[in-house]
């Protein structure tokens, strides 16, 4: 994929600007390595954030009772599992088909559902996503490594202060006998955000 590393342009908030000093100032007084920091960050990013978004889409895979209130009030469905806090309190959750494809961005900084997505990856924040998103999303989508039908609908949504968006994957197929932790256990971030889908299980 090309053109959606670097940073967030403008000007940092507080917490970032107290985050990238604390920062500096472990790495310059050899207490920490910023490969470390990079570490610890890509497992948030990746791996510990999401595992409470998988688990939403897990239940809501297995459950179509909590499906259906998941798809009409996300935030009270969301917190029904324990999940809540800020940049969450308002949720909205959007379901992928086989004949349409959502893909969630925001347009104007980096709005994202921290508590059931975790720390929004770089990429996410640049504005070659953002706009991309809006003016080329099939196109975007295909950089990403995911080629989608040209009858398949792509519907794009704009997170913001007010609302914030997450995908509920399309159920792959041969996963009808997993169990809801190993259900869980195959929802990634990515497809989350919508640009990319769950993959079935490899076959043993």
């Amino acid at each position: 994929m090309m053109g959606y590393g670097g940073h967030h342009p403008g000007q940092p908030s507080m917490a970032e600007a107290l985050t990238a000093a604390i920062e500096s100032l472990l790495i310059e007084k050899g207490l920490i390595s910023s490969d470390a920091i990079d570490a610890v960050v890509e497992k948030y990013e990746r791996d510990i954030g999401p595992l409470n978004g998988a688990r939403v889409v897990a239940r809501a895979w297995v459950d179509p009772e909590y499906k259906s209130r998941l798809l009409t009030d996300a935030t009270s469905a969301i917190a029904e599992l324990g999940i809540k806090g800020m940049q969450g309190e308002h949720m909205v959750v959007v379901e992928n088909t086989p004949e349409v494809h959502n893909l969630v961005v925001c347009t104007l900084c980096s709005c994202y559902p921290w508590p059931v997505l975790g720390l929004p990856p770089n990429w996410y924040k640049t504005p070659a996503y953002r706009s991309r998103a809006v003016s080329d999303p099939r196109g975007l989508l295909r950089e990403f490594g995911l080629e989608l039908d040209e009858n398949v609908q792509i519907r794009v949504w704009d997170s913001s202060a007010e609302i914030r968006y997450m995908v509920l994957p399309e159920r792959p197929a041969g996963t009808e006998g997993m169990t809801e932790e190993e259900l869980a256990s195959l929802v990634t971030r990515d497809a989350m955000i919508g640009v990319a889908k769950v993959r079935p299980p490899k076959k043993s």
